[in-house]
């Protein structure tokens, strides 16, 4: 299935299903999807992961179920 890009309120109903949080890696200012629990990603809230979004020009893209961060 081909990845399309999704809205920021569609993607908070995906991690919300999925039991995802927004997270960073520490340390950067890289971010991605997490469960949590990782000594190397921590948990962000999203107004945070939104302004990292906007600031590196990425969207967020689903396809079959997966969400994954891509240049716009």
């Amino acid at each position: 299935m081909p990845m399309k890009p999704i809205s920021l309120d569609r993607a908070k109903e995906i991690a919300t299903e999925k039991s995802l949080k927004p997270g960073r890696v520490r340390g950067t200012t890289e971010i991605e999807f997490t469960k949590g629990g990782s000594p190397r990603v921590e948990v962000i809230d999203w107004p945070e992961f939104e302004q990292i979004l906007a600031q590196k020009g990425l969207e967020i893209h689903e396809g079959g179920g997966f969400m994954k961060l891509m240049k716009k």
